[in-house]
């Protein structure tokens, strides 16, 4: 994935994660920062490895489908 779709997948995590609710949210962190639970959400999609944002991404629609 090159850089601007790192960015785009990375901006468009943040707006979906935004409209999810605290415990969906803390599900995405546990998953993906689990030593660090308190971190910013924000933080947590930017230091997300890059194989990582396609699978995110989809997780992230599915919940606001719901």
């Amino acid at each position: 994935m090159n850089k601007q779709l790192q960015e785009f997948a990375r901006s468009t995590l943040k707006l979906g994660l935004a409209k999810l609710d605290a415990k969906q949210v803390m599900l995405f962190k546990r998953m993906y920062s689990h030593n660090d639970l308190l971190k910013n959400i924000s933080d947590v999609v930017d230091d997300m490895p890059d194989e990582s944002l396609d699978w995110a991404m989809q997780q992230v629609q599915r919940s606001l489908e719901k």
